[in-house]
């Protein structure tokens, strides 16, 4: 049982926990903090929290457990704010997309009490943002990825693991630079993608008709390209050499595919597409 729960940025992934938490029974109460009143309002009217705090440091005090769901431009301001206030049975974790950085930032802030922090990435969340978008079942089947710090005891790895898994989720454990090498291919890589085609395609002279005559296909590849230009800039920024990592590997991949067209291999064509449709094809088993 968690008796108080703080949660720093009431969004789609913190409203969604609150939500997911409350049906579960396993919380007492919720506290929401943000910068926007007017957002935390609509949280309270929503059902989501159960009381709204503007002031970080003073949303935590006595909080068992506190879920920092901001973007990750915005983590080092929001630790720095708590620090103070922390009681030292309170447990600190979050949901960044990259995990170094963050440590990073956690690790100036807290300094003693960084063995408080338990880094985390649940891998849910739709295209929409805010906290209207939130519901219950979001982590549902879904995973959450920890990253514990070797100053983590385990009782306290033990209880977020033990807050995801009442929301629904399946727990993974992994270090810290490995889950950012792994998420800067399926996730950020991804949306840069989508974000960038659909950009390209924008700037088309008669981008009207591209877009009236888009297939299904290309409406499920661009999907993630109404996701929240903030949190994808962050992201792109502050896991920079793993997201770089894998862009080069993408061009090296789309140069393959370009350099086999203008040469008309269609054997060549052909492999590359058998190869990865097999690998689509396994993963969706």
């Amino acid at each position: 049982m968690i008796n108080r729960l703080c949660i720093i940025g009431v969004g789609l992934i913190g409203g969604s926990l609150a939500l997911a938490l409350k049906k579960a029974g396993i919380c007492r109460e919720v506290i929401g903090a943000g910068r926007n009143r007017e957002r935390l309002e609509r949280a309270l009217s929503l059902g989501v929290i159960d009381r709204a705090e503007t002031d970080y440091a003073r949303a935590v005090q006595q909080a068992d457990m506190v879920f920092v769901a901001v973007p990750l431009g915005a983590m080092k301001e929001v630790f720095e704010q708590i620090a103070p206030a922390l009681h030292p049975h309170t447990i600190i974790t979050d949901a960044g997309s990259a995990k170094m950085c963050v440590i990073d930032d956690a690790q100036k802030a807290f300094g003693i009490k960084i063995n408080q922090f338990v880094p985390g990435h649940p891998i849910a969340g739709t295209e929409q943002s805010g906290v209207e978008a939130a519901f219950d079942s979001l982590f549902q089947r879904r995973r959450v990825i920890l990253t514990p710090l070797e100053s983590n005891s385990a009782d306290d790895v033990k209880k977020v693991r033990a807050m995801w898994q009442a929301a629904g989720a399946e727990v993974d454990e992994m270090g810290a630079r490995h889950h950012d090498l792994v998420l800067a291919g399926t996730s950020h890589l991804p949306h840069i993608l989508a974000f960038s085609l659909v950009d390209c395609l924008n700037r088309l002279d008669d981008v009207d008709e591209i877009f009236k005559f888009a297939a299904g296909g290309f409406r499920d590849f661009t999907r993630i390209a109404s996701s929240d230009p903030t949190m994808w800039r962050d992201i792109c920024l502050h896991n920079r050499d793993a997201v770089l990592a894998m862009m080069q590997r993408f061009q090296n991949e789309v140069d393959e595919v370009r350099l086999a067209v203008e040469a008309e291999d269609g054997k060549q064509l052909y492999d590359i597409f058998a190869r990865a449709k097999k690998a689509r094809d396994d993963f969706s088993m």
